[in-house]
């Protein structure tokens, strides 16, 4: 399985890389919009700015996952904590232990 992931990130990397060297032209990109009408600009290439705000699209998506897995962990382990609780044997009285009784063969033979 490792393999497989392995060459799955492989071919994603060869993948972004070759969109980037084919979208190497810069554009340019109005990022705020200033008091007078204009904006403040830059000229980035266009692969960068797309993995750039793939990146920024992704980020939310990936908070919410993460909070789902911690919410999910945390609730697995509070019911493997009650599970553990209420299976565990009960330690208030312990069973006394038995030994046998010596026979009065025994004790004359003492």
């Amino acid at each position: 399985m490792q393999v497989i992931r392995t060459i799955a990130w492989i071919v994603l990397t060869a993948v972004l890389v070759a969109f980037i060297a084919m979208n190497w032209t810069k554009v340019p990109v109005n990022f705020w919009p200033l008091s007078d009408g204009n904006y403040i600009h830059f000229e980035w290439p266009v692969g960068v700015v797309a993995l750039l705000f793939f990146g920024l699209g992704m980020l939310p998506v990936w908070a919410y996952l993460r909070a789902v897995r911690w919410r999910l962990n945390r609730r697995i382990a509070s019911l493997e904590n009650s599970l553990r609780a209420t299976s565990a044997p009960s330690l208030a009285t312990p069973e006394p232990v038995v030994t046998p009784l010596e026979t009065p063969s025994e004790i004359e033979k003492s």
